[in-house]
């Protein structure tokens, strides 16, 4: 299992790095990322310290954790300075904190998250078959969430997905110890939402081959 979506308390979440990456290796994780929340206020501190984190946790573990972020609540026309931004900081996966059911994201996000090259678009809600099959094109990720709320259009984002060709990965989007999911619990999730058994396969493939495990 390899985990693509979590936070630490960097943002809102409850756990240090160090922390989740050891209850993640308990868990039999060959790897994460931690893509803690971040916007304009906070971008330059969040980026490289959990970058220098995940370098010295790697160093010392059998897990490999990864440095990265969740751009979060952005203005759609600041998305693609701050995607590059952020790789020029250094994180190794960018996600941008897609238009969920769940929360007053501004319409066009998942639009200009998936024109700005980000590597993963976070439950992208009812995402439009145009903007799937722009994904697809532009070799952007759709994710199936594990997160409550956020999932409410899992079965949605599937669907557009199969439809369009637009790869999907799973992220849990943990905050706390309870939320982080095995690879058993995500591939129930991924059946709920309407995947067969090779789409699942196909869905954990592709976050090896953005870690490159």
């Amino acid at each position: 299992m390899i985990d693509l979506h979590t936070h630490t308390l960097f943002s809102d979440g409850v756990l240090l790095p160090a922390e989740l990456a050891r209850r993640c290796e308990v868990k039999g994780f060959r790897g994460l990322v931690i893509t803690d929340h971040a916007d304009y206020s906070n971008i330059d501190i969040v980026i490289p310290n959990i970058v220098k984190a995940c370098k010295e946790i790697t160093s010392v573990s059998k897990i490999r954790v990864y440095g990265g972020v969740e751009l979060t609540h952005l203005r759609p026309e600041h998305i693609k300075s701050m995607v590059a931004r952020a790789r020029a900081l250094g994180a190794f996966i960018v996600i941008v904190h897609g238009e969920t059911v769940t929360e007053p994201v501004l319409p066009g996000t998942n639009r200009a998250a998936i024109e700005a090259g980000t590597d993963i678009l976070a439950h992208p809600g009812l995402i439009t078959e145009d903007d799937a099959v722009l994904a697809r094109n532009n070799n952007v990720k759709l994710e199936v969430s594990g997160r409550k709320g956020h999932a409410y259009a899992n079965g949605h984002v599937v669907k557009i997905a199969k439809k369009t060709g637009a790869k999907l990965v799973f992220g849990s989007d943990s905050h706390t110890p309870d939320d982080l999911v095995d690879r058993s619990y995500a591939g129930q999730i991924a059946r709920g939402a309407g995947m067969e058994e090779d789409d699942i396969k196909g869905m954990f493939q592709e976050a090896e081959f953005l870690v490159s495990l």
